[in-house]
């Protein structure tokens, strides 16, 4: 029996759709263990389990900590016998030998420390420190020579929380720490916040309460009879030598300067150029090319290699980071003005040529208002983009506030400083983006 046209094309076609059927049941099969075995690769590649091994998780949360809070740093030097108080252990932060903070308690060569949970911390004449930790009992900490040595209440085993060995003894109970090696002894008292944050130990409005600002800065009587209070405290906050608000901001004020010079300069030299790239516009093939390949050259290098090139060539310093970001932008602005100028409507520039415009006129009453909200929308985009670009050029070249956050997070011993560069970087971002919002709403809605 024959089998029919019909049914040969039938058959035909479940073979065809059988055959696509096994190959897509392939493809999502090949798709996943392609993944897989790149993954594997990748975790091979970098070594994923030896950075896991390597991670100190307990480091990770004393900087996490540091963001938010700051230490008071109660040291005795175990040579001279002198103690000190401290905020951060920083010179400027110390507390003055006759006036401590209140949970310290000094008499004679005793120092007695009160710490939370109802802990405490003596420093005891012949370089020995007595824990009292509830729930655990007294822990004795003596230097015996050059040796530390430690002893736990009867019975009690040596807990996590407290490391030794024959050079060192620390403890950690998360809000304060505690520590002995041959040359000094220090506690530490942690506290939310950000202290001397307006004003230093040394000034006269230092502790006082909100109230007390508000009324010392409107009716209360001068502390400096040469200024009104207000003036004092702006003064002091602007001259606070922890938090070296000043340096800050002018530093701030030069990153954002070294943005606006680079994005600024760029979009000055692409607007011109960009005509003679694009192609209703020039008609010169090599001329048009050559200018795109001058494009993608410029915005193809990163900016950061045109900084590091450009620093060996003329120095450090916030000129060297605009001229980088001057020469990315142009690239890429280059190359973005020219595509917004072969997109223009040529009626609206042939109806100003009929009026006998010249060919700057027709530009300037033809095109420039067709691509000006492209133009000041790229600028301002890349205005944001570039202030927070110039944080990291301005580590490489030596200005801005980009070298005071490095040199925070080299030290890594002020981290609430980090925090405080990075919330002001992101302030600043957040205020040009409700700016540049304010001008293109102005400029193209009127």
């Amino acid at each position: 029996m024959s089998l029919s046209m019909t049914d040969i094309t039938v058959a035909t076609r479940h073979e065809d759709l059988a055959r696509s059927f096994a190959r897509r049941k392939w493809r999502a099969l090949a798709v996943p263990a392609i993944l897989l075995v790149y993954f594997a690769y990748v975790f091979a590649a970098f070594d994923i389990g030896g950075v896991i091994a390597q991670a100190k998780p307990d480091h990770a949360k004393v900087l996490l900590r540091d963001f938010w809070s700051y230490k008071t740093q109660v040291s005795h030097e175990n040579r001279t016998g002198q103690t000190v108080v401290a905020i951060e252990g920083e010179r400027r932060g110390t507390y003055p030998a006759d006036a401590p903070p209140d949970w310290v308690h000094r008499k004679g060569e005793t120092t007695a420390i009160d710490l939370p949970g109802g802990a405490s911390v003596t420093y005891l004449p012949g370089t020995v420190a007595r824990l009292e930790i509830p729930q655990f009992g007294p822990v004795t900490v003596a230097l015996d020579g050059r040796k530390v040595t430690l002893e736990l209440p009867q019975g009690k085993n040596l807990p996590d929380w407290i490391s030794a060995s024959r050079t060192r003894v620390s403890v950690d109970q998360g809000d304060w720490r505690f520590s002995m090696t041959r040359n000094r002894t220090e506690t530490f008292r942690y506290f939310p916040g950000w202290e001397l944050f307006f004003f230093t130990l040394d000034s006269p409005f230092h502790g006082k309460s909100v109230s007390q600002l508000v009324s010392l800065a409107l009716w209360g009587p001068r502390v400096d009879p040469a200024m009104p209070n207000i003036q004092a405290m702006a003064r002091d906050f602007w001259n606070n030598n922890m938090w070296h608000h000043s340096n800050v901001f002018w530093a701030m004020a030069e990153t954002v300067l070294m943005a606006f010079l680079g994005t600024m300069g760029a979009g000055l030299i692409a607007l011109p150029l960009a005509f003679l790239a694009a192609v209703n516009f020039t008609p010169l093939n090599a001329l048009r090319l050559a200018l795109r390949r001058v494009f993608d050259f410029l915005r193809g290098v990163d900016g950061l290699i045109w900084t590091v090139i450009l620093s060996r060539a003329f120095g450090p310093g916030p000129l060297t980071g605009s001229l980088a970001i001057l020469l990315t932008d142009t690239g890429t602005f280059g190359k973005m003005f020219s595509e917004a100028l072969e997109n223009i409507d040529g009626k609206q520039v042939e109806g100003i040529g009929s009026t006998g415009a010249n060919g700057i006129q027709r530009a300037r009453f033809g095109v420039i208002p067709q691509i000006a909200p492209v133009i000041l929308s790229q600028l301002l985009y890349y205005l944001e983009s570039n202030t927070r670009s110039a944080t990291v050029i301005g580590a490489l070249v030596g200005g801005g506030i980009g070298l005071l956050l490095t040199q925070a997070i080299i030290t890594q011993k002020d981290w609430e400083e980090v925090s405080y560069y990075v919330i002001l970087i992101v302030l600043t971002v957040m205020a040009m983006d409700s700016i540049s919002g304010w001008i293109r709403r102005r400029f193209i809605k009127g």
